[in-house]
């Protein structure tokens, strides 16, 4: 379950991202244009202390992208390549914003999330002491099997910034797709895939192999 607040953000998530995603070697688009948000999903930390979103966003005339974010109250230890950038969120204050990819509290809910079958997040706005259920802007499946055992991430090795991005961690291997959709990546293990209101037939989003 994500908890979500109704909140201000200054400066907003897509304006850090229009600063932010040209200079990625992944990305497909004009150089200067409005980031716009297509669909997006949440995993839970089991823990409750990181902001874990997926956006799938566009460009101008571009291709849909995948960016996967996380929303800490202080820094990531050794993240600063990670860093987007900072906010101010007029409920919970200063947040950092992180490229998700090299986040272990990422890698560990998306291994999950694949491995388990469990998806996405519901997500809740909790509005004077009542909770309600914000709709999901898309669905995301993985087609592991409930009840697996997935081992915790604990350390992130080198990340390769590509298309896909991978991710190697102490447990698992992971692929990121960054632009779902462009092209088959031959890519093989547990997916994780999604549909949204202009993609009805499912689209992989990343894989799993355990390591």
């Amino acid at each position: 379950m994500a908890l979500l607040h109704r909140a201000a953000l200054h400066p907003g998530k897509l304006e850090l991202l229009a600063d932010w995603l040209p200079g990625r070697r992944w990305y497909r688009g004009p150089a200067a244009a409005d980031v716009v948000r297509v669909a997006s999903f949440r995993f839970d930390d089991p823990d409750g202390a990181v902001g874990i979103e997926t956006m799938l966003v566009r460009s101008g005339d571009g291709p849909v992208h995948q960016v996967p974010l996380t929303y800490r109250a202080a820094p990531l230890p050794v993240g600063d390549d990670w860093l987007i950038g900072t906010t101010e969120h007029s409920v919970l204050g200063r947040r950092w914003v992180y490229d998700a990819c090299g986040d272990p509290v990422y890698a560990s809910a998306l291994a999950a999330a694949i491995v388990t079958g469990s998806g996405q997040a519901e997500e809740f706005f909790e509005v004077d002491g009542v909770r309600e259920v914000r709709p999901p802007s898309m669905t995301v499946t993985g087609d592991g099997t409930p009840g697996s055992t997935v081992p915790p991430v604990h350390v992130i090795h080198p990340v390769v910034e590509e298309e896909p991005t991978t991710i190697v961690t102490d447990s698992v291997e992971l692929a990121v797709v960054r632009r779902p959709g462009a092209k088959d990546h031959g890519l093989t293990g547990a997916v994780l895939t999604a549909t949204w209101a202009d993609q009805p037939t499912p689209l992989p989003l990343a894989y799993a192999v355990a390591r």
